[in-house]
C-alpha cells in the first residue's frame, strides 16, 4: 500500500538538507550589514552599511577582485576552447580510446582539489615555471573544462547531423555551417558552461594555494582575514559579494540548460 505521508515527508527533507547547507551562508549575509557594536553579538543589534563602502576603499580587496576576475575569465576563455573542441572530437568520432579520453577529462574535477593542486605544482617546478598568474590560470583551467566539455556534448548529443548533412548538401563551406547550423545549436550550452566555470574559477582556493606563489586572489584574502577578528563585519561584506558574483553565473547557467536531458555519460 502507497503511503501518502511519503511525499510530504521527502519535501520536508529536502527542504531540511537546504536550509542545513545555506544557513551559515544566510547567518554571513545577515551579519555584513550589522554595526560596528554588535560585530560578534547575536542576535545583530542594528543595520548599516557602512561596511560596503570600507570595503570598496580598501585597496588590498581591489586587488585580489581584480586578480580573480582576470584568472577567472582567461580560464573560462582556456576552458570554452579546449572544452568544446574536445566535445566535437567525441561527438562526431569514433576511435581507440574514445571513453578512455572522456574519463580522463573528468578526473580533474572528481579528484581531491588537494591532489590536483599537489600534481599542479610538482608539474610546475619540473619544468621551472614559477607559481605566480600563469600557473593559476593554468590550474583553474584543469576543471573548468570538464564543466564545458559536459554541457556542449549534452547539446551535441541532442543535435542531429542531418542538420550540418543538410547545409553541406545546399552548398555551405565548412565555416559557414559551424557559423549558421552549429554554432546556434551551441550558445547557450556555451553561455552556461562559460557562466559556470567563470564561477567555479573565481572561487576556487584549493588548487589556488597551490599554484599562486605570491599572488593573492580573493579566496586566499578571505582565507587570510580568518587571523584578523577585527576585520570580520569587512570580511563578512566581501563573503557575500562573492556569494553574489558565484551564484548568479550559477542560476544562469542552470536556467539556460533547465531543458537538457541529455548528460556527457547518457546514451
Amino acid at each position: 500500500m502507497r503511503s501518502e505521508r511519503s511525499p510530504l515527508l521527502l519535501k520536508l527533507a529536502a527542504w531540511g538538507g537546504v536550509i542545513f547547507l545555506h544557513f551559515p551562508l544566510a547567518i554571513i549575509a545577515v551579519y555584513a550589514f550589522n554595526t560596528e557594536e554588535a560585530a560578534f553579538s547575536f542576535p545583530p543589534q542594528g543595520f548599516t552599511l557602512r561596511w560596503f563602502s570600507v570595503a570598496a576603499g580598501r585597496s588590498d580587496i581591489i586587488q585580489a577582485v581584480t586578480l580573480s576576475l582576470q584568472i577567472a575569465a582567461c580560464a573560462t576563455i582556456i576552458a570554452l576552447l579546449l572544452g568544446t573542441l574536445a566535445a566535437a572530437a567525441l561527438w562526431r568520432s569514433d576511435f581507440f580510446g574514445k571513453n578512455a579520453i572522456s574519463l580522463l577529462l573528468l578526473l580533474p574535477i572528481a579528484l581531491p582539489g588537494i591532489i590536483t593542486g599537489l600534481g599542479l605544482l610538482t608539474a610546475f617546478k619540473t619544468v621551472s615555471l614559477e607559481p605566480g598568474f600563469l600557473t593559476i590560470v593554468i590550474g583553474h583551467a584543469t576543471f573548468c573544462v570538464v564543466v564545458v566539455f559536459n554541457n556542449v556534448i549534452a547539446r551535441f548529443r541532442r543535435t542531429a547531423w542531418s542538420q550540418v548533412e543538410a547545409s553541406m548538401d545546399l552548398g555551405a563551406t565548412g565555416w559557414q555551417t559551424f557559423r549558421y547550423v552549429v554554432l546556434p545549436n551551441l550558445g547557450s550550452a556555451l553561455l552556461a558552461g562559460g557562466m559556470l566555470a567563470f564561477a567555479l574559477s573565481f572561487d576556487e582556493i584549493i588548487v589556488t594555494t597551490f599554484t599562486a606563489g605570491h599572488e593573492r586572489t580573493l579566496p586566499l584574502w578571505l582565507l587570510n582575514q580568518l587571523g584578523r577578528p577585527r576585520d570580520v563585519p569587512v570580511t563578512n561584506v566581501v563573503a557575500l559579494l562573492v556569494m553574489l558574483v558565484t551564484t548568479i553565473p550559477i542560476l544562469g547557467a542552470w536556467w539556460l540548460t533547465r531543458d537538457d536531458e541529455t548528460v556527457a555519460g547518457g546514451k
